[in-house]
Formats: structure tokens, sequence, C-alpha cells
């Protein structure tokens, strides 16, 4: 990008991008740099309370406080955490553990997230598919692998004779999206934990697949995606031991995409792992009902 030259908006809007500047705050600019700050406030007297410092006023309007919507703010992580398996064991279905997460505010993530995105598929399906952590993408609609990443789930799933709507059940280790898609923090994993655990345990898929770095560390304890990915593990849901694997993102495949190969190594696993089990006793739809 040039700085002589007014910059290309595409380039522009790519760049905001990559530095992980995805929201607009309003609808027009401002230029912070050109304006007093109202910023800065007078030190108060010792006891005297603290001004909430306030945004810079426009035309005709008064200053406007900044406020820090943050509830996670003032919890506690063990606290969190804690919390958070309460809730989780006191759902007893889906949809009770949805509304469980939607009213829970022990997770600073929930303040900068559009939505929450708690899973996509069918419930009753063999395979459960467990991502990191929702995208762009994701956040703005509400459901987990809808970006590139997810129609290339899409993709390598029908390959092996699976389609998301009939036959796997997706969710997330996080149910909010981190600022910038960053990876998420060791304590945010462990706060949103109790609820994905609960979540596989509600569903009772026959496999699990984990996908991605976080996701394996997360729920298999693994580490080092590229080592540890392809090979089968048991996993405890607290009601019984299944099958799991971990294997590589479709976002870390759509940047290297000479690792696909490994990837369809996990999927002919996967294939063979289910051809090898044989029918199940029900058909998905049979256990919905």
């Amino acid at each position: 990008m040039s700085l002589t030259a007014a910059p290309d908006p595409a380039e522009l809007v790519a760049w905001y991008a990559d530095m992980g500047i995805t929201e607009a705050l309003d609808e027009a600019p401002h230029d912070q740099f050109s304006e007093p700050s109202h910023f800065a406030q007078p030190q108060p007297a010792s006891d005297a309370p603290r001004a909430r410092p306030t945004l810079p006023p426009r035309a005709g309007q008064a200053p406007v406080a900044i406020m820090r919507p943050n509830a996670a703010a003032a919890t506690a992580p063990d606290d969190a955490t804690l919390s958070a398996r309460v809730l989780a064991q006191e759902a007893t279905t889906l949809e009770a553990l949805k509304e469980a997460l939607a009213k829970f505010e022990g997770c600073a993530l929930k303040a900068t997230a559009k939505n929450l995105v708690f899973a996509d598929g069918n419930p009753a399906g063999r395979v459960m598919i467990v991502g990191e952590a929702p995208g762009a993408d994701e956040d703005r609609i509400g459901l987990p692998f809808v970006g590139r990443s997810g129609q290339l789930l899409d993709r390598m799933l029908a390959a092996i004779g699976l389609s998301r709507k009939d036959d796997v059940y997706i969710a997330n280790l996080l149910p909010w999206r981190p600022p910038g898609n960053r990876t998420p923090t060791p304590q945010e994993v462990a706060i949103c934990l109790p609820f994905i655990q609960r979540q596989i345990q509600l569903a009772d898929p026959d496999i699990l697949i984990c996908i991605g770095g976080p996701s394996a560390q997360g729920l298999l304890g693994l580490s080092g995606i590229l080592a540890s990915r392809g090979k089968w593990l048991e996993y405890d849901t607290g009601t019984r031991r299944i099958r799991a694997m971990a294997t590589l993102h479709p976002a870390y495949l759509l940047r290297q995409p000479l690792q696909k190969r490994l990837a369809w190594r996990d999927m002919r696993a996967l294939k063979a792992a289910l051809t090898a089990a044989g029918a199940p006793e029900q058909t998905a739809a049979q256990r919905v009902e």
C-alpha cells in the first residue's frame, strides 16, 4: 500500500481485516488526533469519585460517557469456571444448554461477539465435530463453519459420504468469537470447557473429531496438532467412552494446501471407522424421535 497516494479502498479493507479490525464503530470516520483529548481527566481528590471518561462530543450533542459492559471483568476466573460447571450440569437437553450459555456472563468474549454460535447439523448424527471458535462469518450468522473453511469442511465430509445436515453435529470449543480471530486464551478455554463437554455428553455421538490445535488440546489433552492428528483415542463423555481423533483445521488447509493430503488420510480413517462399526441399531432420524 503506497503512503504517498490515496490507498485503494479494497486494499485498505483487506489491511484492516488482517489487523483484526472487522467492525465499524460509527457511520462516519472521525480523526481523533485532530480534536482535543476528552479522555484526560484531572486527578480526583483523595476520596472524590473518579469521573467517567467521555467520548468527544459531536455538534449539537453532549459528551457520551464511555461504558464498559463487561460483566466477566467482575468475575474471578475460578468463580466463572465453577458457575459454568453448575449451569452446564443443570441443562438436561441441548436446547436447555443453549439457553444456559445465552444467560452466562462469565466469559468476556460474550461482550465483543455479535452472536452466540452454538451448533449446526444433526444432533443425532454418529459423528460430532468440535472446532476452535467462531470466525467473522460464523459470528455474523450465528452458525459454526459457514465461511470458506466451513465450505471446505463440507466438501471433505461429502468426499466420504457424510453431510452436515444428516450425519454430523458441529460445534466449537468456544461459542463466542475472539476479537480479530485470535487464538483463545487458556483462561477462556477453561471457562467454556464445561459447556462443550456437556454438549458432547448430551449429543452422545459415536465418534468425536476435534478440528485444530485448541480443540484437540482442550478436549483430548494433545499438544502439536501435526504430530497428534490422525491417531485414534478414547474420550470419556461421562456416560460412556467413545472413539476420538484430532485433525487439521480447514482454515489451516486453506493456507497450507499441501497439507490436505494429511486431512484426507484422517477423513479416510473416519470413514473406515464408521464402516467397521456397521450400521447403528437406530437411524439418526429414529434417535431424534
